[in-house]
Order: C-alpha cells, then structure tokens, then sequence
C-alpha cells in the first residue's frame, strides 16, 4: 500500500512538472511572437492553455482524492496541499502568456516603437524564475529555490526601468501612448510571471523545511528600496519611502 502511494505521489509530481513545461513554453512562445512580431505562435498558445487547465484541474482532483483516501502526514501531506497552489501559479502563468499575445496584437498593428532591449531581458529572467523554482521543487532544493526568491528584485527593477523609458516616450509624442502601453503591460505580465515563479519557490522551502516564508521576502524588497518598518496599531508593518 505505501509503495502504491510513493507511486501516486511521483505521478502527481510529475504532472506538476509538464504543466511547468507547458507554461514555461507559453511564456517563450509568447516573448517570440513579440520579439519576431509574428503571431504564428498565437495558436499553438492557445492549444497549450487548454492543456494546461486541463493539467490543473487533475491535479486538484488527484490531490483531494489521495489526501483523503491515504491520510498521508509529514512531508506527505505538505506536498499535497503544496500541489493545488502551484497549479494554480502555474496555471496563472500561462494566463500571462496569453495576456502578452493580446498585448502584441496592438504592436503588431503599428511599426515598431523602439528597439526591445530591456524587455527580452526581463522575459528572460521571469522564464528562467518558472524554470528554477519548478527545477527546486523537483530536486527539493531551498538554496535553488532561495535564489529564485532574490531574483524577484532584478524582475522588478527591470519592470520599473521599462516603464520610465516608456514614460518619457508618451509623454514627448503622443502618437506613441498605445504602443507604449502595451509594452508597459507586458512587462508587467512578465513581473507577475516573476511573482508566480517565486510563490513556487516559497511552496519548495515549505515543502522540504516546513516554512512558511510566505510575504517575508517581500518585506525584505521594500526595505531594500529605501522602507522602514513602523508600527500601526501595534503591529509591525512596513512603511515606504515617498
């Protein structure tokens, strides 16, 4: 019986794995159409979201059933309720793939704003966060899924790099705004790729130390951008700068 469990728990794990792959290749998929200002990618896109819905809710059924039939404890039952969440991480990400191609469409329609430089950097990173976070869940490794958390700051200080260059474009031609807002909302897309890739890591550490370091590291991030914690009705909360 325990051996048949340790086998439902590989096969579940590897689901999660092709769900990453499919999400991960979502994302590359999408950065492509953009950068080759080509919508070939649009449809095969769209068949790997439906996979991927499809991936997200057979690990959610495959979850409760085995939580509820087997009673599994320790790690075990960390890795089970983990499971949903990252599903469902996973399955956002492909959302912001699909969020991207849409973006596109309007770039695709004008000639080009400028040349993507810091863009394709960004995409790269967020799609090596996916990557990473999934690879420290697989080998249950927190010092690969504590790196993915540093990461996020490198993402978001991209994110706002973009956003002033893009910033200085509406505001000197306005003929540029639509453009230049699409940009703006694909590189947020990529952030919150970011965002989803280091909820994965935060599951991995939870999952191999029984941690919950959820929202900690965040409050690390502000605090690196110039906040001070205060109190707010005797609660320590964090305070940013102006």
């Amino acid at each position: 019986m325990h051996r048949h469990f340790d086998g439902e728990i590989a096969e579940l794990r590897q689901r999660i794995v092709a769900m990453g792959g499919l999400a991960e290749a979502m994302i590359h998929k999408a950065l492509r159409s953009l950068l080759e200002r080509r919508e070939a990618y649009w449809d095969d896109i769209a068949l790997m979201e439906e996979e991927v819905n499809e991936l997200q809710i057979e690990i959610d059924d495959r979850a409760i059933h085995l939580t509820a039939l087997q009673q599994p404890v320790g790690t075990d039952v960390r890795f089970l309720f983990m499971a949903s969440r990252v599903a469902s991480d996973l399955e956002r990400v492909a959302d912001q793939a699909v969020n991207i191609c849409q973006n596109a469409r309007i770039l695709l329609e004008e000639p080009p704003l400028k040349p993507l430089i810091d863009l394709p950097i960004l995409g790269g990173l967020a799609e090596r966060m996916v990557h990473e976070g999934l690879d420290s869940l697989v080998r249950r490794d927190v010092a690969l899924a504590q790196r993915v958390l540093e990461e996020e700051r490198r993402v978001d200080a991209l994110k706002d790099q973009v956003f002033r260059e893009l910033l200085t474009y509406m505001m000197s031609d306005t003929s540029t705004i639509s453009r230049a807002l699409a940009l703006i909302l694909i590189s947020r897309n990529l952030e919150r790729v970011g965002d989803h890739a280091t909820n994965i890591a935060e599951e991995t550490i939870y999952l191999v130390e029984g941690r919950d370091v959820r929202h900690r590291h965040e409050e690390k991030l502000r605090l690196g951008r110039g906040g001070e914690p205060t109190r707010i009705g005797g609660n320590a909360e964090t305070a940013s700068s102006p």
